[in-house]
C-alpha cells in the first residue's frame, strides 16, 4: 500500500472537562474514500475542523503529504490541496453559482477578481469555475443566484467550490444532510465518479451511502476511534454494532 496522504497521530481536543477528540490516530491513503462514522456527539465534526485547520488541537499531530501541518492555518492547507465542505452550506446566497466558484478560484490563484465586476470580465477565472460546475453537473445553473438553488443543488455547488481549489484531499462533513432520496442518489453517484481524481474523508450518517462508497471505515465513539477496517469488517464487528450500527439499524 502507498504511503498515507494524511496521517493523524494522537489528536486530542478538550473543552473544559469534556474530551471531544481523544487520542485519535488514523491514516488516509491516496485514492481512497475513508469514512468516519459514529453517533451524534462523537466528535466527528471537531475532528474535521482540526484536520482542515479551522480548529487547533490541544495535542497530537497532523501530517499531510509528509509535512507536519498541525499548526498551519486553513488557507495554507487549502493551497496545499486540502479542502473541506461544511455540514451546513457556506455559500454566498446573493451571488450566482458561477461567482461563488470563481471566488474559490481567485483564492487559489490570487486573481484580480472583484465581487462587483461582471463575471464575463474575468474569462480565465470563469472558465475554470465553469469546469468545476460542469464536474458536479451544475453548469446549466451557472447564472442562478446561489440562494435560489434547491438544497441538493446547494450541496453540488458547495462541492464545486471545493473542487475549484484543486484538492488532493477533500474533507466532506455530512454532504447528504437534508437531501431527499433523489438528491442523495445524485450526490452518491457524483462522489463515486470523483473518486478517481480526489481522495476523500467522508463523515456521513447515511449508512447505505457509507457502505456503497467507502474503501475503509473508522468508527468514532466518545471522541475515540474504536475500530477501523473495510465496510465488511465493520459490519461484522460486534463492538461496532453495539456502539453504533445496531443503533442505526434498530
Amino acid at each position: 500500500m502507498s504511503a498515507p496522504l494524511l496521517q493523524v497521530r494522537n489528536l486530542s481536543k478538550s473543552y473544559a472537562a469534556l474530551k471531544v477528540t481523544d487520542d485519535v490516530s488514523l491514516d488516509v491513503h491516496p485514492g481512497e474514500i475513508h469514512a468516519i462514522i459514529g453517533p451524534n456527539g462523537a466528535g466527528k465534526t471537531t475532528l474535521i475542523a482540526q484536520l482542515s485547520g479551522q480548529l487547533r488541537p490541544d495535542s497530537g499531530h497532523v501530517h499531510y503529504m509528509g509535512q507536519d501541518i498541525t499548526r498551519l492555518p486553513m488557507a495554507a492547507r487549502v493551497r496545499m490541496g486540502l479542502a473541506r465542505s461544511f455540514q451546513l452550506t457556506t455559500l454566498l446566497p446573493g451571488f450566482t453559482a458561477l461567482e461563488n466558484v470563481a471566488i474559490a478560484v481567485q483564492a487559489r490563484e490570487g486573481s484580480s477578481f472583484r465581487f462587483f465586476r461582471a463575471a464575463a470580465s474575468e474569462r480565465a477565472l470563469n472558465d475554470q469555475a465553469m469546469d468545476a460546475l460542469r464536474d458536479v453537473g451544475l453548469n446549466s445553473r451557472a447564472t442562478q443566484l446561489a440562494g435560489s438553488l434547491s438544497h441538493g443543488e446547494k450541496r453540488q455547488l458547495e462541492l464545486a467550490v471545493a473542487l475549484a481549489t484543486r484538492p488532493r484531499l477533500l474533507l466532506l462533513d455530512e454532504p447528504l444532510a437534508g437531501t431527499g432520496h433523489e438528491e442523495a442518489t445524485l450526490l452518491i453517484a457524483l462522489f463515486a465518479r470523483l473518486r478517481s481524481r480526489v481522495t476523500m474523508m467522508l463523515i456521513e450518517h447515511d449508512m447505505d451511502a457509507v457502505f456503497r462508497l467507502a474503501d475503509r471505515v473508522s468508527v468514532l465513539v466518545y471522541g475515540r476511534i474504536i475500530a477501523s477496517g473495510t465496510p465488511a469488517e465493520m459490519r461484522a464487528d460486534a463492538a461496532v454494532r453495539a456502539a453504533y450500527l445496531g443503533e442505526e439499524e434498530g
